[in-house]
C-alpha cells in the first residue's frame, strides 16, 4: 500500500504578522540601581569641592570681585531648586558648586586684599571643623537623636531670621542691629553660627549613615554631597568674617 506523505500546513496570514511584529532583539533586563555607599558620597563630594575651589582660585586670582552678587544670586536660586525638589541631577548640582566658588572665590579676593593671609587661614579652620566634627560622630561623642534633630534646626532657623532682620535694620539704621559691624555683638554672633553650622554637620552626616542603611539609590550621593557643600559654604564664609573681626581689632 502506498503511503501517504501529509505536506507542511502553510502559516496563515495572522501567524506571519505577529512574527514580524515580533522585535529582532531582546532587550536586556535593566538593572536595579546599586545603593548608596560611604564612597559615593565621598566622590561626589570631592568633585563638588574640586569644582568650586577651582573657580574660587580662578575668580580670586584675577580679581573678579564683580562675580560675588550675581554668584550669590545664582548659587542661591539653584539650591532653593534642588532643596524642594530633592533634585539629584548632577549637572545642576555641579552650577551650584560653580556659582558658589565664583561667589567666594570674588569675597575671598576683598577680605585678602584688607587681610592678606586671610583665606588660607578660613579654609585651615573650615576643613578643621569638619574634621572635627566627623570624629566627633563617628566616636559618638554627640548622638543625633530627634531632640538634638529639633534644637539645631531651631537655632538654624532662628539665626536666619536674625540675619534677615538684621539686613532690614540695615536700610534704616546705620549697622543695622550689629550683628555684622565687626563689633562685640558681632563676633559672638559669628561665633555662634560657627557653632550651630558645625552642628549641622552632624545631621548631614546622620541622614547620610541613614540612607546607606536604607538603601538609597546611589544617585542620591548627589544630593547629600550638595546638603555637605552648602554647610562648608557657610561655615568658610563665618569663619571668614569672624578672621576679619579679629583682625580688625
Amino acid at each position: 500500500m502506498q503511503r501517504v506523505i501529509d505536506a507542511p500546513q502553510a502559516p496563515t496570514a495572522d501567524t506571519l504578522q505577529n512574527m514580524y511584529n515580533q522585535p529582532s532583539y531582546a532587550k536586556p533586563a535593566q538593572p536595579m540601581d546599586r545603593g548608596l555607599t560611604l564612597d559615593d558620597v565621598v566622590a561626589k563630594t570631592a568633585t563638588l569641592l574640586g569644582v568650586a575651589l577651582i573657580v574660587g582660585v580662578l575668580t580670586a586670582y584675577f580679581n573678579l570681585q564683580m562675580l560675588a552678587i550675581p554668584g550669590a544670586l545664582v548659587g542661591f536660586g539653584i539650591a532653593l531648586f534642588v532643596i524642594f525638589k530633592r533634585s539629584t541631577n548632577p549637572a545642576l548640582i555641579t552650577a551650584y558648586s560653580v556659582a558658589e566658588g565664583a561667589f567666594l572665590g570674588a569675597v575671598t579676593s576683598v577680605f585678602n586684599a584688607h587681610f592678606p593671609g586671610i583665606a588660607y587661614q578660613a579654609v585651615l579652620g573650615t576643613a578643621g571643623v569638619f574634621i572635627g566634627m566627623l570624629i566627633v560622630y563617628k566616636t559618638g561623642v554627640i548622638r543625633v537623636t530627634p531632640k538634638f534633630t529639633k534644637v539645631v534646626v531651631g537655632a538654624m532657623i532662628g539665626l536666619v531670621i536674625l540675619m534677615l532682620a538684621n539686613l532690614v535694620a540695615s536700610f534704616f539704621i546705620d549697622g543695622g542691629l550689629g550683628l555684622r559691624d565687626g563689633g562685640t555683638l558681632a563676633i559672638i554672633f559669628s561665633v555662634v553660627a560657627i557653632i550651630i553650622a558645625a552642628l549641622s554637620f552632624m545631621l548631614d552626616f546622620e541622614a547620610i549613615d541613614q540612607a546607606i542603611k536604607a538603601g538609597a539609590p546611589a544617585k542620591t550621593a548627589w544630593y547629600f554631597s550638595f546638603g555637605l557643600m552648602v554647610t562648608l559654604v557657610w561655615l568658610y564664609l563665618e569663619i571668614l568674617r569672624l578672621l576679619g573681626y579679629l583682625r580688625s581689632e
